[in-house]
């Protein structure tokens, strides 16, 4: 009998991701038992031995009705609790004017869909998690990048914004704060950005996450939200994950603005494609007050948990590695000496001194070296991981 074989695989799928040597010299050493200084956990549920878990229990055992409500936007009261929220910081947004969906990720799917046509193309910026091209294949879109440069701080490289846009352009992303600079888009970078996208006719995608954590009061004129600046259409995703530091919850959602026909007509347009996904789950929004509430705790942890390892990097002054300057969100960037390539370092800390990190082409960092933390580990972890990174940087 012959043997069945499929002809191919989708071309969408078409990257590769084999184990690299680094990533298999840590599944070994974990296999073993060896003790590990993991600098990169981002998962709160893991990084906080208190979390909530019996508060969210009662939160869904307290729903009484679990009657499916298929709304293509998510529930009116659901989507209300989320304009309350956004209220609560001090931004307002009315809640016809929120979707709901599973995640951020899925927003970014759904957008995707709704703004280009296959080989279309978004502006992602960089550095940045890397998430958005496979996103981005997987809806048949391409992606082109802008650069962040860095002077003391970070500032949007325009003129590379501008040299990417092409005819097939058809909205440009930003992550703000980003991740992992921390960078926050400023009130005339906005202005600017609203300007060039208006010349073009193309759409912004404005990622806030992470929001709800500056690394310190909001003084020196940067933007939290693009809700509210209404010249642009312009799409804020933000939901559990981070603003209640429950990633597990699976629910975000998308704050839609600009001039009210492109709003209105963004709105019937998303209604459509989420109808053929169907609402998010009943449970999740029957909860999401309650959750929000919770989730408030969780964020004040969390914030005290980032200023604690902030103000442990102090701990570097004396060394030839330097933190970049970040302004929110939950990771460090730490420049160590170019006298080893980024693979050297990670590969030496983690066999010398039992140190995770990730390198900064992770993020596509325009240079090397530098090495990315994540600010929520644990404090005795992420102190001690500094000392062991600070001595093998001094054995240089």
């Amino acid at each position: 009998m012959p043997i069945y074989s499929l002809k191919r695989f989708s071309e969408r799928l078409a990257w590769s991701t084999p184990a690299n040597p680094y990533s298999l010299l840590l599944e070994q050493k974990r296999r073993a038992g060896v003790r590990l200084l993991d600098l990169t956990t981002a998962n709160p549920t893991e990084a906080f031995a208190d979390y909530p878990h019996t508060e969210i229990a009662r939160a869904y055992g307290a729903i009484a009705n679990f009657r499916y409500e298929p709304e293509p936007l998510g529930m009116r009261s659901a989507r209300q609790i989320v304009a309350a929220w956004y209220a609560q910081h001090g931004i307002s947004v009315t809640a016809d004017r929120i979707a709901l969906t599973a995640s951020t990720s899925e927003a970014y799917s759904i957008l995707f869909k709704l703004l280009c046509d296959p080989g279309d193309e978004i502006l992602v910026p960089c550095p940045s998690y890397p998430l958005f091209e496979y996103l981005a294949r997987a809806e048949s879109v391409k992606t082109a990048q802008y650069q962040l440069d860095y002077d003391g701080s970070w500032f949007v490289n325009f003129a590379s914004m501008q040299k990417a846009i092409s005819g097939r352009t058809k909205a440009i992303v930003l992550v703000n704060p980003n991740n992992p600079t921390g960078s926050f888009l400023k009130v005339q970078e906005a202005k600017k950005l609203a300007r060039l996208a208006e010349k073009h006719g193309i759409a912004l995608i404005s990622d806030e996450v992470f929001m709800t954590y500056p690394a310190a009061d909001l003084v020196n004129g940067q933007v939290r939200s693009l809700i509210g600046h209404d010249e642009i259409l312009s799409f804020s995703l933000n939901g559990l994950s981070k603003a209640a530091g429950m990633p597990q919850m699976k629910l975000g959602w998308i704050a839609v603005d600009g001039p009210p026909t492109e709003v209105a007509s963004a709105l019937t347009k998303l209604e459509l494609l989420l109808d053929n996904y169907l609402s998010v789950a009943t449970p999740v929004q029957y909860a999401l007050g309650e959750l929000l509430a919770i989730g408030a705790g969780i964020q004040t942890k969390i914030a005290a948990r980032l200023r604690e390892n902030r103000e442990a990097l102090s701990a570097l002054k004396d060394s030839p590695i330097e933190p970049l300057t970040g302004e929110g969100g939950w990771s460090a960037i730490l420049q160590v000496p170019s006298v080893r390539t980024e693979e050297d370092w990670i590969s030496k800390l983690l066999t010398d001194e039992g140190v995770v990190v990730q390198p900064g082409y992770f993020y596509d960092m325009a240079k090397e070296a530098f090495v990315v933390l994540s600010l929520i580990t644990r404090p005795t972890d992420f102190a001690e991981g500094l000392q062991k990174l600070k001595h093998l940087a001094l054995r240089c």
